[in-house]
């Protein structure tokens, strides 16, 4: 393994930790409606459990509220079910086959409890990377041991490492600062 690709495999995972972040703040409700709120719930589908977005259509109707189509009539109940059962707090109107969720607007005390998950997902994001970091010096420090790089080539590496790191861990701060916006958009 080259200190080449012990960078690319490094940026990759770091990259993966900011995207795994995007994606875990994208289920944590805002007061605006968004069908990432809901399509990664589980569905009872014939004795297997499916996420709704692969049973139901989910459709934003206006800025707090979604409607839930599910593609077969005898899934209605399964889909409520599945909302109720989450831990959302989001109650589900159905007139027929379609499924309606208001979402009521955010108390002030929620946005700031909600900020405080933001947080901890963005230090975690970010202990992750750290982590990353660790392990690529460590292989780098393991090609010097084994007198397959010269020290130059571990400080130089170690320094793209780094400048790797700084930029993931300002990315996170990114999408956490965004997320904390649209949370105190009112």
């Amino acid at each position: 393994m080259t200190p080449n690709d012990i960078k690319k495999d490094a940026q990759t995972r770091m990259q993966k930790s900011v995207e795994a972040l995007r994606h875990d703040l994208g289920k944590i409700r805002t007061g605006r409606a968004s069908t990432s709120l809901v399509e990664h719930l589980k569905v009872n589908y014939y004795g297997s459990d499916m996420p709704l977005s692969q049973v139901a259509s989910i459709a934003i109707t206006d800025a707090r509220s979604l409607t839930i189509t599910p593609w077969e009539k005898q899934m209605v109940a399964p889909v409520e079910k599945a909302i109720l059962a989450s831990d959302l707090g989001l109650t589900p109107n159905t007139a027929g086959t379609v499924i309606r969720i208001n979402l009521p607007a955010l108390t002030e005390e929620r946005r700031k409890e909600l900020s405080k998950v933001v947080h901890g997902e963005g230090e975690n994001a970010k202990v992750a990377i750290r982590n990353i970091r660790r392990d690529a010096n460590q292989h780098v420090k393991d090609l010097l041991k084994d007198k397959a790089i010269t020290e130059d080539d571990e400080r130089r590496s170690e320094d793209e490492i780094q400048k790797l790191t700084d930029k993931a861990i300002k990315d996170v701060d990114e999408v956490v600062k965004a997320k904390e916006q649209e949370l105190m958009a009112v």
